[in-house]
């Protein structure tokens, strides 16, 4: 007991490290012998990711959308900032599948060697891939079964074939629904917020074997392949970190320009938020900073921004479920050799931009939605977990964007819909002191 309670002390990060760098150890000293032996650890952490994915994405979507039943004040707002939060997120995605596409951080890795090993399924058009979002059958989408061709020639049911985008539009349904019904639905809307905690609990719980998992695939990748195919890993760090910097730098600012807003003005009155969604890797973390630096620093009305800030901590992350599980689908695609199709692109921005509403601020929030978009793209899962050990560096950027974008769009629709004091923004502080007064009190 000592020794799990002295294993748990140790960061979570500084864990998978350890277990990166002694995978790599084991890989290189035992050479092809590694895959045997740990190469399973590594196969059943893939598995247990599988296994989650579903159930946690069905109930959070569902929560998300659910939770915003007695938004009595701002739902006219409401759907101005989803469409926004919409927008935002394809953009992201399209960023992120720009920037794999020209940088080709993947080039390198097990290309043909393990495109040998790969059969993708037939590749639908880009009309059929919007005809099976809607599942013929809920029980086979929630439950994974698709198809796939047996050695015959056959086309059969398989259970882990099946698509996610499915699960995500019968779960927004299913919460469009309690929102529609209200107060006759209470206690399912309380049981759907229960079960989106109990599969956080149950992501918590699989996480944990997360060191474990990545000293089983890096010592198999190192011992089958050589220390050389880590490289691209560095190579994904800067990709993801361009990526991210882009879609800040060049494309909010181009949005903050399309509605008269000086986009200098905005980051300043926003870096505190950033700063602490940068150091702390939490989206809720930096919340409450978040929310102060939109309403004191840039005039946004308080009482729509303590709607839109908190909604967009839970629904909204382009750097989490936008921009890297894109980047994900790219670089995996290329460290495997298998080439992606422009249905495959397609499938991505769907999958990403319905998959990130609703899993924000959830534990793992980035490896389960690169999980996601991957099945639902039909790519390799394997390399997930080597992308996992750099997480720690990658989520620092990835909620820095997610907390950018969650400010920036209460800016905007305030600027839409009256709501944006100009004065404030004009002459944006760049604190967040509590002793100063809210240029922006609530509304009676």
């Amino acid at each position: 007991m000592k020794l799990v309670s002295a294993w748990l002390r140790i960061p979570f990060w500084q864990r998978v490290v350890g277990g990166f760098v002694l995978g790599a150890l084991a890989g290189w000293a035992l050479g092809p012998a590694a895959e045997t032996w740990f190469g399973p650890l590594g196969e059943l952490y893939v598995t247990l990711i599988k296994m989650i994915a579903v159930p946690l994405v069905f109930f959070a979507v569902i929560n998300a959308i659910s939770s915003l039943h007695g938004q009595k004040s701002v739902a006219a707002l409401s759907g101005r900032t989803f469409l926004w939060f919409v927008i935002t997120a394809a953009l992201a995605v399209c960023v992120g599948l720009g920037v794999g596409t020209v940088l080709q951080p993947g080039a390198g890795g097990l290309q043909l060697s393990m495109a040998s090993n790969y059969v993708p399924r037939e590749v639908p058009s880009v009309v059929q891939v919007l005809l099976d979002v809607v599942p013929a059958n809920v029980f086979y989408a929630l439950s994974g079964i698709g198809t796939k061709v047996n050695a015959a020639g056959e086309t059969v049911l398989a259970a882990g074939r099946g698509s996610i985008l499915p699960v995500i539009f019968f779960a927004g349904l299913v919460g469009f629904a309690i929102v529609k019904l209200g107060e006759k639905v209470t206690e399912a809307r309380k049981l759907v917020g229960q079960m989106s905690d109990i599969m956080i609990q149950v992501t918590r719980f699989v996480l944990e074997v997360t060191p474990i998992g990545t000293f089983g695939l890096i010592a198999g990748l190192v011992g089958s392949y050589g220390f050389e195919k880590l490289l691209p890993l560095g190579h994904f760090v800067l990709a993801l970190y361009v990526a991210c910097a882009l879609h800040i730098v060049v494309v909010y600012s181009a949005l903050l320009l399309a509605h008269g807003l000086n986009p200098l003005k905005f980051f300043r009155g926003a870096a505190p938020g950033m700063q602490v969604a940068f150091v702390s890797s939490s989206s809720f973390a930096a919340m409450p900073v978040a929310l102060r630096s939109i309403t004191h620093n840039l005039g946004v009305n308080k009482d729509y921004g303590s709607f839109a800030v908190p909604l967009g901590a839970s629904i909204k992350m382009d750097g989490c479920g936008a921009i890297y599980p894109a980047l994900c689908a790219v670089f995996i695609a290329q460290y495997s050799g298998v080439p992606l199709t422009p249905e495959q692109y397609v499938v991505v921005l769907i999958a990403s931009v319905l998959g990130s509403f609703g899993t924000a601020g959830v534990p793992g929030t980035a490896v389960i939605m690169a999980t996601v978009v991957l099945s639902a793209a039909n790519l390799p899962l394997e390399t997930i977990g080597y992308l996992y050990a750099i997480d720690r560096i990658l989520d620092m950027m990835r909620t820095m964007t997610n907390v950018t974008g969650q400010m920036l769009v209460p800016v905007i629709v305030a600027k839409e819909t009256g709501l944006l004091d100009q004065a404030v923004y004009d002459n944006p502080s760049s604190n967040v002191g509590v002793d100063d007064p809210d240029p922006t009190p609530p509304r009676a």
